[in-house]
């Protein structure tokens, strides 16, 4: 089994328990259950939705997803790093309680998730495309998954059998390898498909036909792109900055190769038969992917610029790849649609479309996530509702977070919702009710640092108006913001004195919230 070299040591334990896993119930097909597809991409900011924001972005698929249902303006994550986020998915509970608080943190497969509850409760389960948690899928029928971040030209696939490399560009292959599965799986069943993209993760290669995708558009930069961080030690020291060569390189990320350059060569320019990315690709891919670069490169060696003028650049060319890479997530979304209802699966499947978090689009002149800010605590969450389940269409307002789809799912199974799972369902609001009691603040905690972008451990609180964010480890350092008069988040106000009752009472929700999701940090700051 050579798939085993793709794990980490922590992971072995579990193999044959996963690859040996148990059976799903034969319960009846209710007709009044949905199906379930849950689309998933990685790091597509909620800004480049275009029915969201046409400021940037043509998703005309995705758009017919909303318009045939439901978009939550306000949904948010419980962690913005990938992996966690997907583990808090999974369980419904926030990442100190399964288990997975960074990335490389081993990932308990033999805890209780959705997808195994879903199987008891008659519904075949499906995962593929993008895992990345540092163990093998459990509670799934049939899964096929991505090693670790995976490859956006033919790419590896690990099964329950080995590691097969599939021709192609990634999205594509993930969209009909799902399709594939479709055409198997018994009717006589509900069915939940996880179809998880790799799709738009740096370093953002577009597919070969989607090369010359906007190539004509310039972008506007965000008011935030040249933020000179006052007020917020911690976002100055974060290492994410466009126009730092150390953050984004301008081989790896904007593929700007002479031949000559010594950076990120092995996974980026590696051209043996490795996991290196251009490696991967045949000769005729490279020469057409080369014809292309070509241009980008002599438009950047054509003249000098100033580090205003070069981040600038870095910018432009950042959007373009990076919307290159939607566009394919897009057109395959058209592919799936067009297939369920060829089929008839319109009919009676409820369709989620998200994002494992938010993404930095240049404000506060970043990319990558992680910190509590806007940008990257949002996450898309669009829910295409199926006419004979609900006729209500149009935007929710409501906070939601990522923890909230397992209870979701489990609800529109009729499975029992444990009482340890922390979210909750939004079933209700895609009947067009309000539920008692709904949030009106959401707990977020990230703690992966020291690592890659160097983003300080914080927690915080996102409530209505105003949010509240303590970082610590290494700094004591509180931030507080009224997102109405504030939006973008430029003014830390924690010290004027016409906020001190505001934030003294969000102190208090903040603990509450700690002590309700049972977060062992509060004890280290009582």
């Amino acid at each position: 089994m050579n798939f085993l070299k793709y794990l980490s040591g922590a992971t072995l334990a579990v193999v044959f328990f996963v690859i040996l896993g148990g059976c799903s119930a034969n319960e009846p097909f209710e007709d009044d259950r949905l199906n379930i597809i849950y689309i998933m991409t990685d790091d597509h900011a909620v800004k480049m939705i275009s029915t969201i924001d046409s400021t940037y972005a043509n998703t005309p698929n995705i758009d017919r997803l909303a318009s045939e249902g439901v978009i939550f303006s306000n949904s948010f994550v419980t962690n913005s790093i990938c992996a966690p986020s997907r583990a808090s998915m999974l369980t419904g509970k926030h990442s100190h309680k399964n288990g997975k608080v960074t990335n490389s943190d081993h990932f308990d497969g033999t805890q209780r998730t959705v997808p195994k509850l879903l199987q008891k409760a008659g519904y075949q389960t499906a995962m593929i495309g993008k895992w990345h948690l540092e163990s093998l899928p459990t509670g799934f029928d049939y899964w096929e998954i991505l090693p670790g971040q995976g490859d956006y030209y033919n790419p590896d696939f690990i099964t329950d059998s080995g590691v097969e490399r599939k021709p192609g560009y990634v999205t594509d292959i993930i969209t009909q390898t799902s399709i594939d599965w479709l055409e198997t799986h018994s009717k006589e069943k509900p069915f939940c498909l996880f179809l998880h993209h790799k799709a738009p993760h740096r370093n953002w290669m577009p597919k070969l036909s989607d090369l010359s995708a906007y190539e004509d558009s310039v972008f506007e930069l965000p008011q935030t792109f040249f933020d000179n961080y006052e007020g917020r030690k911690a976002a100055k020291e974060a290492e994410m900055r466009i126009s730092s060569p150390h953050d984004m390189d301008l081989l790896y990320d904007l593929k700007v190769y002479d031949g000559s350059q010594d950076s990120r060569l092995l996974s980026m320019y590696d051209t043996g038969d490795s996991l290196g990315q251009y490696g991967r690709m045949t000769p005729e891919q490279k020469e057409e992917w080369d014809s292309f670069y070509a241009g980008i490169i002599n438009d950047f060696n054509s003249q000098e610029r100033s580090p205003k003028e070069l981040a600038q650049w870095k910018f432009q060319r950042y959007l373009k790849d990076y919307l290159k890479t939607i566009k394919s997530v897009d057109d395959n979304i058209g592919v799936l649609m067009d297939y369920l209802k060829k089929e008839g699966l319109l009919e009676n499947t409820l369709i989620v479309y998200t994002s494992d978090q938010g993404f930095y689009m240049g404000e506060h002149g970043w990319f990558d996530k992680r910190f509590m800010y806007e940008e990257s605590l949002s996450t898309p969450l669009i829910v295409r509702i199926p006419e004979k389940f609900s006729d209500f269409r149009g935007r929710v307002e409501a906070m939601v977070q990522n923890i909230d789809h397992a209870p979701t799912f489990l609800e529109i199974a009729h499975a029992n919702i444990p009482r340890d799972i922390q979210g909750k369902s939004y079933l209700p609001w895609l009947k067009g009710n309000e539920p008692d009691n709904w949030r009106k603040g959401i707990y977020y905690h990230y703690q992966e640092f020291p690592a890659e972008h160097m983003v300080k451990r914080h927690y915080g609180i996102r409530g209505e108006r105003y949010k509240l964010i303590h970082f610590y480890f290494d700094i004591n350092n509180w931030e507080f913001y009224d997102l109405k008069s504030d939006p973008y988040e430029m003014r830390n106000l924690i010290d004027e004195p016409q906020y001190q009752s505001r934030i003294d009472s969000m102190k208090q929700e903040l603990r509450k919230l700690q002590i309700h999701y049972d977060d062992p940090v509060r004890n280290k700051f009582d």
